[in-house]
């Protein structure tokens, strides 16, 4: 992608089902575990770049002695400098009591058998220390600590922060993983209390009340009381001081998460791939954990995926993670990314009027590489379907010759790379026209590929924010190449509406397919619809939320998809440049053809899944209008 966005955090949750002499004498180890988390970790990095955390939790342990450990680091280098620290307590185990699991399972931090591990990409608020999960609710009660971590953003967080002070409590901050904890808190509170009411009078002692309690907690009934008036996109893992587990996703399949099991281990994660790499297992053996369902770990070994949500609806998985987001070592992923490649090949031929012999294709590295495969691939189809015509025609006229037949087989489409992105590159420094003139330089070409003002050059895409670093970089230094004509070619389709279920996607003025609308509606002097959209979305601010429409549909609706194009392709074009710049997105139809299970498109359609979408796209069509930076939830 060529304009950087933050999106969603990755979770991690690991549960040995065997003693830690087990993998010590199986694997050389005590510390499988903590190995194991950090293989999952760093094949999901991806998913986070502010920070990293864990927890452990040792089962069946004594009173006074430390059960729960946990680690976070927001350091630049967060996630070495987590596991250094972790590693660096692990090796103050004396060398004669390294051996001795049960000694490490009474004293040493870390060996514990219920692991969580989060990366943490911030989409609001600081970077300090407290804001890197797990976040821990902590209670002398041992059954009644909690430990969450989460890939999640609420719409609703000021309903449920006011529902949490009715119920009596004190919050710190006004955040939705705080809210997600107290909420989860409080009815884990009133299920320990319910069934320490129960059980008490007919318990001989408190070692035995307290299995009564760790065996009866029913997690599916606490999920179905915390979670029933969540309105976002989330997944979260949770851990309970005594050794109950579970990850749960939204009901809509918003955010992703995976799972696998075996006789020596549980474990659920954001990334499908992360899992079958480090525990090398095949695809079928990784399950996606439904929408409105817990992958519930019980203390005592027992696993059941179940629903937690009534009448869960229909599925809305995120189409971004398809397109952008999710590692593209997934199978399903990489053939999805390769299709939405493919389709636009129609598409970038007829905009260089099918001269492949003058027309060199290349991609905008490094996401769009595989989707770059399947255009390839969609480009020699075509060719080949002209080869056939061609050579049909020859043979009908009777002019089929040897040297015809070598000249129609050597036609192939000039594949390149291009376009080379500096890693080494920094731009995040203060001053504005600096900063503007460094931009320019952090993508670099291969000169001498390009016949001046004869050939066209056709650039793919993954998605298209801003269109910041595309004008500003990629179309400006390619310029330089003086092609006849410059093709931007987007896997994705316009991203017309902010996200408010992960992505740091919330400033709708920020995206150049809006600003394409408004450049519109001014060319028509249409202007006055922007004012009278802002009092409709003003007026749905005292709705009921169930009530609330998306208003900022309308404005869209007004012009045709290929209109917003074409002003795009102006907005993105240079002053200066003398080639023809013309940007094609991905139509609504491609994106459902080749991710068909992920229908969540909110992003380009305005139709979000939760009510509390519709009032996070109105919000941000006001703040617009009222030139306010602010975040719309």
């Amino acid at each position: 992608m060529s304009d950087a966005i933050h999106h969603e955090c990755g979770i991690t949750l690991l549960r040995l089902r065997k003693p830690l002499d087990y993998y010590h004498q199986k694997y050389g180890t005590p510390f499988y575990g903590i190995q194991k988390l950090q293989l999952l970790m760093q094949k999901m990095r991806n998913r986070g770049q502010d920070g990293a955390g864990l927890a452990t939790i040792k089962l069946n342990s004594q009173p006074g002695r430390r059960y729960i450990s946990r680690k976070r680091s927001n350091a630049n280098n967060y996630l070495d400098d987590l596991f250094n620290m972790v590693w660096a307590r692990i090796a103050e185990v004396p060398v004669d009591k390294f051996d001795d699991t049960e000694w490490l399972k009474e004293h040493a931090a870390y060996a514990g058998e219920v692991l969580m591990g989060h990366l943490r990409y911030g989409t609001h608020g600081d970077n300090s220390i407290e804001r890197v999960h797990p976040f821990h609710r902590q209670n002398n009660w041992i059954s009644r600590n909690l430990l969450l971590a989460g890939n999640f953003n609420l719409t609703n967080v000021d309903e449920l922060f006011a529902e949490l002070v009715e119920l009596g409590q004190y919050p710190k901050e006004k955040s939705d993983t705080v809210t997600v904890l107290e909420k989860i808190g409080h009815f884990l509170d009133a299920e320990i209390q319910r069934l320490f009411t129960w059980y008490k009078p007919d318990s001989q002692n408190h070692d035995e009340l307290n299995k009564l309690i760790f065996d009866n907690l029913d997690i599916q009934r606490l999920l179905q009381r915390s979670c029933k008036k969540f309105d976002g996109g989330f997944v979260f893992g949770g851990m309970i001081g005594h050794g109950d587990a579970f990850m749960v996703r939204d009901p809509h399949g918003i955010r992703p998460a995976y799972w696998y099991m075996d006789d020596e281990v549980i474990v659920a994660a954001s990334e499908r791939p992360a899992i079958q790499t480090v525990f090398n297992v095949r695809f079928p053996n990784v399950h996606e954990l439904k929408p409105g369902h817990a992958l519930v770990m019980k203390y005592n070994g027992i696993v059941e995926e179940v629903p937690y949500w009534d009448n869960i609806p229909p599925r809305a998985a995120c189409s971004f993670e398809r397109i952008y987001f999710s590692r593209g070592n997934d199978r399903e992923i990489y053939q999805e990314r390769k299709q939405l490649g493919a389709q636009l090949a129609i598409p970038a031929l007829k905009s260089v009027d099918f001269d492949i012999n003058h027309t060199v294709f290349s991609y905008i590295p490094n996401t769009a590489e595989a989707a770059f495969y399947g255009l390839a691939e969609g480009l020699e189809r075509a060719v080949n379907d002209w080869k056939q015509s061609e050579l049909l025609k020859a043979t009908a006229a009777g002019t089929l010759t040897a040297e015809k037949i070598t000249e129609i087989l050597n036609v192939h489409p000039r594949v390149e790379k291009l376009v080379h992105k500096d890693e080494k590159q920094r731009t995040f420094i203060a001053d504005h026209n600096k900063r503007s003139n460094m931009v320019l330089y952090v993508y670099d070409v291969t000169y001498g590929l390009i016949e001046n003002d004869v050939d066209a050059l056709v650039m793919l895409d993954d998605s298209i924010v801003r269109g910041t670093t595309l004008r500003e970089s990629i179309v400006s230094i390619t310029a330089r190449l003086n092609p006849r004509k410059i093709v931007v070619l987007s896997s994705a389709p316009q991203i017309r509406y902010p996200d408010c279920y992960g992505i740091d996607m919330s400033r709708m003025k920020d995206f150049v397919a809006f600003q394409a609308m408004v450049a519109l509606l001014k060319e028509q002097n249409k202007e006055h619809l922007l004012e009278e959209t802002y009092q409709r979305c003003k007026a749905s601010e005292l709705l009921p939320v169930e009530q609330v429409k998306n208003e900022v549909i309308a404005l869209y609706d007004l012009f045709d998809y290929k209109d917003v194009s074409k002003k795009i392709s102006q907005i993105v074009t240079p002053e200066g440049i003398v080639a023809e710049v013309e940007v094609i997105f991905q139509t609504m139809e491609g994106l459902h053809n080749a991710c068909p299970n992920n229908s969540g498109d909110w992003y380009f359609t305005g139709k979000y899944p939760t009510h509390g979408g519709n009032r996070v796209a109105n919000r941000a069509f006001i703040n617009y209008m009222e030139n306010n930076d602010a975040r719309a939830y």
